[in-house]
């Protein structure tokens, strides 16, 4: 099996780790995503962040990102090392709050491509919620998904 990590965690993000833990001798090629806390959203409105409150269903969060590894490897199927690492509790502006990482012998195998896809789809499918939490109050964020038979 190619080396996959997922993992739903209140423990600080680090990157030197995820990378390891998807790492093998042939791997030559590495590309990661890291969202954080904005301390201030101006998406649709302008909302000044305090802190975020991340909650997850933590079995199913991390099935739902093993199926999204399952769909980067179909379509990226020279992508070795897959890793996803959501971060749950309390989080103030600056705070890396999402990991995704793809390894693969070489650039151009489509890690830019999977790791692009791994958080597009993570924020799609994964059942993980945010409440932003300001000084005009505080609002859970709604996406837009809809999940269709299957998803």
């Amino acid at each position: 099996m190619p080396p996959t990590f997922f993992a739903i965690t209140e423990e600080i993000l680090d990157l030197n780790e995820l990378i390891a833990q998807i790492t093998t001798p042939s791997t030559g090629a590495s590309v990661t995503f890291s969202g954080m806390v904005r301390g201030t959203t101006t998406k649709g409105r302008k909302f000044e962040t305090d802190y975020l409150e991340y909650e997850a269903f933590k079995e199913m969060a991390e099935a739902k990102m093993e199926q999204v590894a399952d769909e980067i490897r179909e379509q990226w199927p020279n992508v070795v090392g897959i890793a996803m690492v959501q971060r749950i509790g309390r989080l103030l502006p600056g705070t890396p709050t999402v990991l995704i990482a793809c390894t693969s012998a070489h650039r151009d195998d489509g890690v830019f491509e999977a790791a692009r896809y791994g958080i597009d789809r993570l924020k799609q499918i994964v059942p993980i919620w945010k409440k932003e939490v300001g000084p005009n109050g505080e609002e859970w964020i709604e996406g837009s998904y809809i999940p269709a038979k299957g998803d």
